[in-house]
């Protein structure tokens, strides 16, 4: 069997089951494991896809359940385990820290069984809490580890402006950062469109209303929350943010994203996760960047960091 570009997700509920289709579109791998506490689930998942790969154009992908021996020659492993916010309670990713840093907890000390070194990219909520448990509670390369961030935020904040400036997303560059959560915030002085900066964009666009960057920063937050209420959960855009990043990984890519990865004195932080520009590679993350932020963009991420130092210590995480 070839493994080259080995994917295994764990974790086959919304998010897990968007992660398998969006791959599949992706045509990410030659195979693809599916792990879940619930195995009936896996199974059917793994059949149920299956049924898509006779079709022409459709790759003949091997999809199929597994027990976390699967990950012995994975080169990429997604986490999607553990409970999300439902609709009807308190909109704070928070809130989910004690539930899934147990889950979190499970899954690692599964995985280590039987690898070290597959590249793990995790999805499960409260991202940055859970990230630096991954990172830091098991003894794994640190670098072969990280949260999807505030990617998904940050492809809100471009959708938003390319709809408000009628241009394409891939056209806006600029970033969300900090926790994937209430208090991420967009840096407005990095964000740029064909290379105009933001307090321009009105001047060359000519928009009906003027830019209100407070209303709009506040805006990319609240909108998952929208979809949360609308649907039922939030799957489609994070399941593309993670094929993304396993794409950036399998094809040694070297593209720049904001992940979630565990702070090294960047900005007078440490011993807390949370999203900052990202090379990563099939290694993992290559580097961290130190981006060139203003001083009120600075203290945003100190709050940020603040805010998700206080669930690690909660949860006695950290001291």
């Amino acid at each position: 069997m070839n493994t080259s570009n080995k994917l295994v997700i764990v974790g086959l509920g919304h998010v897990g089951s968007a992660v398998l289709n969006s791959a599949l579109a992706f045509n990410l791998a030659s195979d693809i494991a599916l792990i879940d506490i619930d195995e009936k689930k896996a199974v059917g998942e793994a059949l149920d896809a299956s049924h898509g790969t006779p079709f022409t154009y459709s790759p003949s992908v091997k999809v199929y359940a597994g027990g976390y021996e699967e990950c012995r020659d994975a080169k990429v492993i997604i986490i999607a385990a553990g409970p999300s916010i439902m609709p009807g309670e308190k909109m704070d990713r928070l809130l989910l820290a004690d539930r899934n840093v147990k889950t979190i907890k499970e899954v690692m000390a599964s995985i280590t069984r039987y690898t070290k070194e597959a590249v793990i990219i995790v999805i499960t909520n409260p991202l940055d809490v859970v990230a630096y448990c991954a990172q830091n509670l098991f003894d794994y390369p640190r670098h072969k580890v990280f949260g999807t961030g505030t990617m998904l935020e940050t492809a809100r904040l471009r959708r938003i402006l390319a709809n408000r400036y009628a241009v394409d997303p891939k056209n806006v560059h600029g970033y969300m950062l900090g926790e994937h959560g209430n208090s991420a915030f967009p840096a407005w002085s990095l964000v740029r469109v064909a290379g105009i900066p933001y307090d321009r964009l009105d001047e060359y666009f000519k928009p009906d209303a003027p830019l209100d960057t407070e209303k709009l920063g506040k805006e990319v937050v609240n909108v998952a929350y929208d979809v949360l209420q609308f649907k039922g959960c939030t799957n489609s855009g994070i399941a593309i943010v993670a094929c993304r990043l396993a794409r950036t990984v399998l094809y040694n890519e070297g593209s720049i994203f904001p992940i979630s990865t565990t702070l090294e004195g960047e900005y007078g932080l440490d011993h807390v996760a949370l999203s900052l520009p990202c090379q990563v590679t099939r290694e993992g993350v290559k580097r961290r960047l130190t981006v060139p932020l203003v001083a009120a963009e600075i203290e945003k991420l100190q709050q940020s960091a603040a805010s998700i130092s206080q669930v690690l210590k909660s949860v006695g995480v950290v001291k």
